[in-house]
Parts: structure tokens; C-alpha cells; sequence
């Protein structure tokens, strides 16, 4: 195992824990319980605090901080959490805060996250994997980001929605209410507007699939009954596993409502 490279300025405050072939440049301040995984590259200035857990071969850049205390203030400092995956990328002046008592204690970014500069990742949020969040966007406490969701630049998450698995954000969009997988939200307000079709012909999704879930969509949006039970109507006249997704997310417990097509 190669060691690793720290600039003499670097503070490694004593019980940090820092993996094999890591390179951490001028002036980077890191805490007494962090946990870098190896291959890490830190640059210069960026502080990593609290109990933080980053996987390998992430790359941090300038002025990044990660692991602060959450921006809450019922937080009393207690012993909470922060958890980034593998091949994380985050840019210059980013900061992500450790959970809350009252939310899990527990903050999460999954594997292969992409968080551009000036994004704020707050308290109690859950970012699955391959997400990309775009410049000074900001997630409120307690947010769930699925798998492969792209936040655009200049939005905003309300705290406790959901964006579903696959979902795209328009940069400068406020988003209040939960978002199906698979959905194209933009306008200030948030408006469900159609599906991320570019998204899923990009990840190889079928044809088949695609038609099923535009005859979903269609249902959603003017199918007869409440939104829940349009969702399961078409859970029943489907097999295709994307729409079986939707249903799933739709049908789940959620504390906010949902943004159902051309709802502001």
C-alpha cells in the first residue's frame, strides 16, 4: 500500500484515519474522527470534520466544507453522522452537514455523486448513487435523492421531499412536493412537466419500457380518481418494472404531497 501524500501545512487533527495513497494539499484541516478512504484527493483549504465517513477515490476541491455541524437549531450537539460513497467529486465550495438526532442522525451521499460548486447538502439528507446536483443548488434537511437524479443549477428541495429514482430538476426550480421516478420537473415553481425521456434513453432503457411509461404518465395526469389510486390502476395494467417503480414510490409514505403533471 502506497503512503500518502500530505502537504506540511495540512492539520491531521490525532485519531483521523487516512487510507493508503490519499493526497491532501495546503492548508486542508481534518478532524479527529474522519475516515478517509483510500485514494482520496483532498486540494487545497478544504475542511473535513465530525464523524465522517468518505469512500475511496474521492476528490474534494477547494474551500469544500464537509461534516459541520447541521444548520438546525434544536441540533444540541449530539453524536451524529455523515457518509459519502466511492468516487465522490466535489467541487469547490461545497458544504454537506452531519444529521440530527431527530432525523437518524444520519446524513448520506451514495457512490459516484457529482456536487458542483457553491451546493449545500443539509442535515438528514438521504442522495442515492450517480447523482448529480449542478452549482449552488441546495437540498433542505431531511430530502431523499434516488438513484441517478440531476438537480439543476440555482434550485432548491424542500425539506422531507422526495425526488424519485431517474428524475430530472430544471435549473432555478423551486421543489415543494415530492417527484415521481422518471419525471421532468422545471419552472420556478416547480412544475411536473413530463418524464426524463433523454435520461432513460441514456441509460439504455427499452423502447417497451419508454412507451409504458408515457401511457403511465398520461394516466397520472388525467386518469379518474385521486393520484394514489391512478397510480395503482396503472401498477395493474403494467409490467414493465419502470412503472412498477413509480407505483412503488407513489404508493410509499411520504410527508409531503405530490407534484402531479402541470401542478405549480
Amino acid at each position: 500500500m502506497s503512503q500518502s501524500d500530505i502537504h506540511p501545512s495540512a492539520v491531521i487533527e490525532p485519531g483521523a484515519k487516512i487510507g493508503a495513497g490519499c493526497s491532501i494539499g495546503p492548508f486542508c484541516h481534518i478532524g479527529p474522527e474522519v475516515v478517509l478512504g483510500d485514494g482520496c484527493v483532498l486540494y487545497s483549504h478544504v475542511v473535513i470534520k465530525g464523524d465522517t465517513v468518505i469512500g475511496p477515490d474521492g476528490t474534494i476541491f477547494s474551500f469544500a466544507c464537509v461534516g459541520e455541524i447541521p444548520q438546525d437549531l434544536k441540533f444540541q450537539g449530539e453524536k451524529t453522522r455523515l457518509e459519502i460513497g466511492a468516487r465522490a467529486r466535489i467541487r469547490e465550495h461545497v458544504t454537506i452537514n452531519t444529521g440530527t438526532s431527530g432525523g437518524g442522525a444520519l446524513t448520506k451521499v451514495g457512490d459516484d455523486c457529482l456536487l458542483m460548486a457553491g451546493c449545500h447538502v443539509a442535515h438528514d439528507v438521504m442522495i442515492g448513487d450517480r447523482v448529480i446536483i449542478v452549482n449552488n443548488a441546495a437540498l433542505a434537511g431531511h430530502a431523499i435523492i434516488e438513484d441517478d437524479v440531476i438537480i439543476g443549477g440555482l434550485s432548491g428541495v424542500h425539506q422531507f421531499v422526495r425526488i424519485g429514482r431517474g428524475a430530472i430538476i430544471g435549473a432555478v426550480t423551486m421543489v415543494t412536493n415530492d417527484v415521481i421516478p422518471y419525471g421532468l420537473v422545471q419552472a420556478p415553481r416547480g412544475v411536473l412537466d413530463g418524464l426524463n425521456l433523454v435520461g432513460l434513453k441514456r441509460r439504455g432503457v427499452g423502447r417497451s419500457d419508454i412507451t409504458a411509461l408515457r401511457a403511465a404518465f398520461q394516466m397520472l395526469a388525467q386518469g379518474e380518481g385521486t393520484f394514489q389510486e391512478r397510480a395503482r390502476r396503472m401498477g395493474a395494467e403494467s409490467d414493465s418494472e419502470y412503472v412498477a417503480r413509480i407505483v412503488e414510490f407513489v404508493t410509499a409514505a411520504s410527508d409531503r404531497s405530490f407534484l402531479t403533471p402541470g401542478q405549480g
